[in-house]
């Protein structure tokens, strides 16, 4: 009986296995298919009617096999746009690229070469991640503009980079906020001036230049007596810059209280400075703030070198 029973379940198996490879579509077929013409005729009828998934399937097989052929080249292009189509940027603007320089006398390597550097321009992140891809892509759009600059491309790839700088001038912006925000002061000072200094034609440049001022007042106003003298005048001088250059500004009422507050600071400071030298606790003050400044530094240095893979 059980004899009988696993020869009825053998053949069960069999035919199920006979129908699934009975039911093969005509697609799977194709793909399976030694025929390369028709393969490469099927695969641009699915690009045509947009089915471009299964067109970048064909073309993937015929790429080996046509290498070298004069059918090649319209091959390529195809790949390279099914990509394009579907998405998949990264591999779009390597096969465009691929083109370009496989075929740099052909019609569309003009085209080819912009699309390379597009395909970078849409890869560009938001402004708070990481910006490699958008200087890749300034990088490359520039290319093409010094490649082909009375092309009628070059004007869009133009404003294309100039929509990436904004970008980074953006992210240059949020970077020295958050300095400011965390009231890492100093470091703050130090990105809105290296922003500015990178992007001097920037939107934010009159913000960040009263931000700068701000920064500045705040890290004098944190700082240990015996250096706030200095550091009050650079808010000083920041504000008088801020406000020689932009005298109807918004900011220019905050910009002129800082200025003020720097000022009572030097002399607070001073005073204070000089009952302390009258008592003869000058040299000892300086010293203990040194010591604690010292210490803070080499407890952030520990912070950051257990944080740090060794």
């Amino acid at each position: 009986m059980f004899k009988k029973q696993r020869a009825i379940i053998a053949g069960l198996l069999i035919t199920t296995i006979l129908v699934i490879g009975g039911c093969k579509s005509s697609y799977d077929k194709l793909k399976e298919s030694n025929d390369r013409a028709k393969q490469y005729q099927q695969a641009v009828k699915f690009y045509n009617k947009k089915q471009y998934s299964k067109a970048l399937e064909l073309f993937e097989l015929l790429t080996p096999k046509y290498r070298g052929l004069t059918e090649a080249e319209d091959l390529f292009y195809y790949y390279a746009y099914s990509n394009y189509n579907l998405k998949d940027f990264t591999s779009a603007r390597y096969h465009f690229k691929n083109f370009a320089d496989l075929y740099p006398s052909s019609t569309r390597a003009e085209e080819c070469r912009y699309m390379a550097a597009y395909c970078f321009y849409l890869d560009s992140p938001i402004p708070s991640l990481d910006q490699e891809n958008t200087t890749k892509a300034i990088e490359t759009l520039q290319l093409f503009i010094n490649l082909y600059p009375k092309s009628e491309r070059s004007a869009e790839a133009g404003k294309l980079i100039q929509n990436l700088r904004d970008k980074l001038e953006t992210k240059a912006y949020n970077n020295a906020k958050l300095y400011l925000d965390i009231s890492d002061y100093l470091s703050a000072v130090m990105a809105f001036g290296n922003a500015l200094r990178d992007y001097p034609d920037t939107k934010y440049a009159e913000e960040m230049e009263f931000l700068t001022i701000k920064a500045q007042y705040l890290y004098a106003k944190n700082s240990a007596e015996y250096r706030q003298e200095e550091r009050y005048a650079q808010a000083m001088t920041f504000a008088d810059q801020f406000s020689e250059k932009y005298a109807n500004s918004k900011y220019s009422k905050d910009a002129t209280e800082y200025r003020k507050d720097s000022e009572r600071g030097i002399n607070n400071a001073k005073r204070y400075l000089a009952a302390l030298e009258a008592e003869g606790k000058l040299a000892k003050k300086i010293a203990k703030d040194s010591t604690s400044a010292n210490g803070q530094q080499q407890s952030i240095t520990d912070k950051q070198n257990q944080k740090s893979p060794q």
